[in-house]
């Protein structure tokens, strides 16, 4: 499998990304795994990734930006397992959101991005969720 990132995998859409930040929407499901917090909606297409990091916390783009390449990043050479799942149980939109307040060095991030990967794939849409227990 090739790692790469590309314009297709990238969360692009401004009606998804609302649809992902949107207080209380039973779709959207979330958990924290220091340094982020990670949103996540099933649907069908290939997961699509956005990558946030707070103007408020790194005042300075240089920063931000070196923190945004370090996730996608960690995220490309680790994504494997995620696109191996069938299309009905694997998230389709997800946004990762960087909580630290200091810049954290590469290998902080790429262990949790392996920790959020493997969450992910473990986690069960509501669907096959309710499919189970019957």
């Amino acid at each position: 499998m090739k790692q790469t990132f590309g314009k297709s995998e990238r969360l692009c859409n401004l009606r998804i990304i609302s649809r992902l930040f949107k207080k209380g929407s039973p779709e959207v499901h979330t958990f924290y795994l220091y340094p982020f917090r990670v949103l996540y909606i099933y649907d069908t297409p290939a997961p699509q990734v956005l990558f946030s990091v707070s103007k408020r916390q790194f005042k300075r783009a240089v920063d931000r930006n070196l923190i945004r390449r370090r996730c996608r990043e960690a995220y490309r050479l680790h994504k494997a397992p995620l696109l191996s799942l069938p299309g009905e149980t694997r998230p389709s939109y997800i946004a990762f959101l960087y909580l630290a307040k200091e810049i954290a060095s590469y290998d902080v991030i790429e262990t949790a991005m392996k920790q959020c990967i493997k969450k992910l794939e473990k986690s069960l849409p509501p669907a096959v969720r309710e499919q189970s227990n019957s």
